[in-house]
């Protein structure tokens, strides 16, 4: 049974946690790490989880941890990173894998010299829509591909703060996942440029302090094929994650606006349940990326988003950044430090 130290106990980090410990096999949640003592304390309560740290680089000293999962801010990673991966602990990190493409790489870079296993958290290649896809792109269903599109839209109205929102957060911690699956669905080829627009729409009065909460994304890649991608901090009739991978053969859709096909007919039209939240609509394919962690600790050979794939998505995340910041089109090659 390997033992696993998870740093980081917000909203996120808490619904991973539970998970680990109470639905994947192969692993023992043995260590919590946030610097909010009485939450994480209720919860390792909650969870029987033996030992509590307010300073998660402890654990890199900690020989009884095979590894750990890195749930905390996205500007912390790299130095968690490099610490557990020097200590020989294998990482899975949530995306992304840090907010520069020369911090993300100076990360990577850590964990290859020390061997360890390297998992970025994009969940969303593990839901059962995306993965059926996957399938049939890869065996030639759809032909050659042409187009592929996502969206990412959270449901609203968003509660947010502009003001506590870092830049370039709408690339870096939203469209990230919609980078990597259309990355994965058009395996081997590489983005080559990138065109961006963004303003504040949801947040009109942040308008023009660098906040972002909407943005279009086109993508163009080394097989000829174009992408877009596309975000929003709030969608009033609820959470609204779609895409299509569009070919020479036909067309493969993902996702589903409904959580059932129940729906009710009355005097006011149709109705259906649009509710939900990432962990709600998507706890499976939560369940399933730690499992794989799970199954890779433990020896296992399965497949899963690694480093090249976290770079990957991060430098189209960049050459996001800087196409809105240039009101230009971005060669990938710019952001490649």
């Amino acid at each position: 049974m390997k033992k696993i130290a998870l740093v980081g106990a917000g909203r996120i980090g808490t619904h991973h946690a539970r998970t680990i410990a109470g639905e994947v096999a192969g692993v023992e949640l043995a260590v919590l790490a946030d610097p909010v003592a009485q939450h994480r304390d209720e919860l390792a309560a909650e969870l029987n989880v033996a030992s509590t740290l307010d300073d998660p680089l402890q654990i890199a000293q900690d020989e009884t941890i095979d590894a750990v999962v890195i749930t905390a801010p996205a500007a912390n990673h790299v130095e968690l990173i490099t610490a557990f991966a020097a200590a020989g602990k294998h990482i899975f990190t949530e995306k992304p894998v840090a907010i520069t493409v020369p911090d993300a790489k100076a990360a990577v870079a850590a964990a290859k010299e020390a061997g360890v296993l390297f998992q970025v958290g994009f969940n969303r290649r593990y839901a059962e829509s995306w993965a059926r896809a996957k399938e049939m792109v890869a065996a030639g269903a759809v032909g050659s591909v042409q187009r592929v599109h996502s969206m990412t839209r959270d449901p609203g109205p968003w509660p947010g703060d502009p003001a506590k929102v870092a830049p370039g957060t709408i690339f870096n911690e939203t469209l990230i996942h919609d980078f990597d699956t259309i990355n994965w669905l058009n395996e081997g080829a590489e983005p080559v440029e990138v065109y961006a627009v963004a303003d504040a729409l949801v947040a009109p009065e942040a308008k023009g302090t660098g906040f972002f909460d909407s943005s279009v994304v086109i993508i163009r890649y080394s097989n000829g094929a174009m992408a877009t991608a596309e975000a929003s901090f709030s969608a009033m009739y609820g959470y609204d994650l779609r895409g299509e991978v569009f070919g020479s053969k036909g067309m493969t859709s993902m996702g589903n606006l409904a959580n059932t096909d129940a729906r009710l007919y009355d005097s006011g039209g149709g109705h259906c349940d649009t509710s939900g939240t990432d962990t709600s609509r998507f706890h499976e394919a939560y369940r399933l990326e730690f499992q794989t962690f799970a199954d890779l600790i433990n020896g296992k050979n399965v497949d899963y988003p690694g480093a090249e794939a976290g770079i990957k998505a991060q430098l189209v995340a960049a050459a996001a950044i800087k196409s809105v910041a240039e009101c230009r089109p971005v060669q990938i090659s710019e952001v490649n430090e």
